[in-house]
């Protein structure tokens, strides 16, 4: 039963950092999914991009506000606020990535974790 309940929560945890990063105009949102693999730090992937620093930067504050008010979860680690090129925030089972776009196309995380299982969630 924990493992169920463990499971809705990560959906739900899931679809709420997707719903703010579409409040934040976060274009090209994907999910990799990674739990089948035995090499990864995390069950997924949430990997998204915006046009400049500022947005990179409004996204991630808008998913550790929404995510922290919801669940009173804050991340494990976060980094790349500096020059919100990149930023990464770690919830354990679910990382997000928010890049700016040059940087998301660069770092190419989707080609990287190929074997990841993917979904393109429609912006």
């Amino acid at each position: 039963m924990t493992g169920g309940k463990t499971a809705l929560n990560q959906e739900i945890l899931r679809e709420t950092i997707i719903e703010a990063i579409r409040s934040k105009k976060g274009e090209s949102i994907t999910g990799l999914d990674l739990a089948h693999l035995n090499t990864t730090i995390c069950g997924s992937f949430l990997i998204t991009h915006a046009a400049s620093t500022v947005q990179v930067k409004a996204i991630a504050e808008c998913i550790e506000d929404e995510v922290r008010d919801r669940f009173a979860l804050k991340p494990y680690h976060r980094e790349g606020f500096g020059n919100s090129h990149w930023i990464l925030l770690d919830y354990g089972e679910i990382i997000v990535h928010v890049f700016q776009k040059p940087f998301r196309d660069f770092y190419d995380l989707e080609e990287l974790w190929a074997d990841g299982h993917r979904t393109d969630y429609h912006s």
